[in-house]
């Protein structure tokens, strides 16, 4: 049997910053195409859980050791990265200290969650999903 073609799988996360006001969540600007502000992230590599690679992408981008809370939502559309199809686990962490940028991030920056600058990928689906969750402490409905 031939191996099935299938999305490549991405983890991105909203990093809550507990030790600030207001509890400002964490962007990157992108060092590699496309360029802008995005949730800090990356692709699974094989072998490792999805838990593990969220961790281990928080780490190798914003320089912080996070705490998941909790699985947002997994991302589907197969137009949400122009690159290819991708599917992403979304989630929710925490950390505190302070966030340097490396890796894959040339600069980050901390946001108020209700002030957001334009946004690469589906990030701004994201983050709205993210803010009713944080209004309702309800979890978006499944899109078809």
């Amino acid at each position: 049997m031939s191996k099935p073609v299938t999305p490549l799988l991405t983890v991105d996360l909203i990093i809550e910053m507990t030790d600030r006001p207001g509890r400002p969540i964490v962007l990157i600007e992108r060092r590699h195409p496309p360029h802008g502000r995005a949730l800090p992230g990356g692709f699974v590599d094989v072998g490792e859980s999805l838990e593990n690679a969220a961790i281990r992408e928080a780490r190798e981008e914003t320089s912080l050791d996070v705490r998941l809370k909790l699985l947002l939502g997994n991302y589907s559309d197969p137009g949400r990265d122009f690159r290819g199809h991708t599917v992403s686990a979304v989630y929710i962490a925490e950390a505190q200290g302070e966030p340097v940028a490396a890796d894959d991030a040339s600069n980050l920056e901390l946001v108020n969650p209700r002030e957001l600058p334009p946004l690469v990928f589906d990030h701004p689906v994201i983050l709205a999903d993210y803010l009713a969750y944080l209004e309702t402490g309800k979890l978006t409905p499944l899109r078809q």
